[in-house]
């Protein structure tokens, strides 16, 4: 029995593998039954007219795009030249990819379980997603080569957006990795192996514990907008996230720069350090 474990001020689940906005209103439902009044603060992913978050779908994919972009600030990366890999075309790699066309990159390769497809002069992922609705995969899009998984992160390119399963980047094919930004969108697509080689090569990479915290970060939003029982609108909802995420960046940004480590140490760092400087002001109970 999870009730006692669950809840507004203790514990808010949301969806993550093999759940979805149906689980979280069943969830919702059995634990506003047992308190006797409706409760849709007590998790989040909720469908949005039991309280969702509107942006939840596109939020994780925001959050990378919003680190992809400052990275390339940083890095004096010509967005409109920048050819983009999307490893994953799910929610967050087909979302992250659109995004990006939008903003003018030029998305050369996607890919999804069953291969990929791979067109120089870039494809548009809307087009791509409709054939993928059509046929099943992004394989066999009209004017552009199939290519597998495994040579979609080896593309030369400036982005790669590794939006798929774990430990896609290891050891035996992190030497052959050519784009200048690897941004996590899935959670450890990269071993602490090729962690090492990448940062020996020089290829900034954003960590998943920073990349992908959109999605984390749009359940805090819905929590709080059904605390309040308000709604935002979207484009306040996409500021938020947006400062959000910039300020995050920011601070990680710095602490790499001032201590010239790569920035997954760097998250850890600052995510640890705030821990550690709460436990230490909360005191000494239990001693």
């Amino acid at each position: 029995m999870i009730l006692d474990l669950i809840g507004p001020y203790r514990d808010v689940p949301a969806p993550d593998l093999y759940t979805d906005e149906q689980t979280m209103a069943w969830i919702m439902d059995t634990y506003s039954q047992f308190k006797g009044y409706s409760v849709p603060e007590s998790v989040t992913g909720k469908p949005i007219i039991l309280g969702g978050f509107e942006q939840r779908e596109s939020a994780t994919s925001l959050g990378v795009v919003f680190c992809i972009r400052e990275a390339v600030k940083h890095l004096k990366v010509k967005a409109k030249d920048a050819r983009v890999a999307v490893q994953g075309f799910g929610s967050v790699g087909w979302n992250a990819a659109r995004i990006l066309h939008e903003l003018g990159y030029k998305v050369i390769a996607v890919s999804d379980s069953q291969g990929g497809i791979y067109e120089k002069d870039g494809v548009d992922p809307v087009r791509v997603f409709a054939h993928k609705m059509k046929k099943g995969s992004v394989v066999g899009y009209k004017n552009a080569k199939d290519i597998s998984n495994e040579e979609l992160l080896e593309l030369p390119c400036e982005i790669l957006v590794p939006a798929a399963l774990e430990h896609q980047i290891t050891r035996g094919n992190a030497e052959k990795v050519k784009a200048k930004i690897v941004a996590e969108a899935a959670n450890a697509p990269t071993t602490p192996e090729a962690d090492k080689i990448l940062n020996e090569k020089k290829i900034f990479l954003i960590p998943d514990i920073l990349a992908n915290s959109g999605g984390v970060t749009s359940s805090y939003f819905e929590w709080v907008q059904n605390l309040t029982r308000e709604r935002w609108p979207m484009r306040e909802a996409n500021k938020k996230l947006e400062n959000m995420m910039v300020k995050a960046f920011d601070e990680v940004y710095a602490i790499y720069r001032k201590r010239e480590i790569d920035m997954r140490t760097a998250a850890l760092i600052l995510g640890v350090g705030r821990v550690a400087e709460a436990v230490k002001a909360l005191g000494l109970w239990p001693s």
